[in-house]
């Protein structure tokens, strides 16, 4: 009977985590109008549902697999494919949240390397692609 309780109450401390970090992630990308803006600068307007769907079924298809028991065994070239969406999403997502905050601008600007931001933006997201990558092939 007492482990039912402590079953019950991990259950509900466990959906309470996910719910507020779901809750962040949601209110960081609305609030911050990341998703609009990233659209914008990709100039893909019309494919917002598309974006907005991808987020969705990614974070489904993620905690599935989290918390799933069944393991999905694929190639390396699978992994490579895995790993550069993993790193193409970060990579925009930070790259149109410091855009959004205006973090490399105004760090470049008081660093006097301005005419260095382009780079730096590249590196950054690249940086997270072989990062991606490297976490699929090597520690997975």
């Amino acid at each position: 009977m007492k482990n039912m309780w402590i079953n019950l109450l991990e259950i509900i401390i466990g959906f309470s985590s996910g719910l507020a970090v779901g809750g962040g992630f949601v209110a960081l990308i609305t609030m911050l109008k990341i998703l609009p803006r990233l659209t914008q600068i990709t100039k893909t307007v019309s494919l917002i549902h598309f974006y907005i769907s991808s987020i969705m079924i990614g974070a489904l298809f993620a905690g599935y697999l989290s918390f799933s028991v069944n393991a999905w065994d694929h190639s390396l070239f699978g992994s490579i494919i895995w790993g550069s969406f993993h790193g193409v999403f970060n990579g925009l997502l930070i790259a149109a949240l410091a855009e959004v905050l205006n973090v490399f601008p105004i760090f470049l600007r008081r660093l006097h390397l301005k005419v260095w931001l382009k780079w730096f933006v590249m590196a950054f997201v690249f940086g997270k692609i072989t990062g991606s990558l490297f976490q699929w092939l090597f520690f997975d």
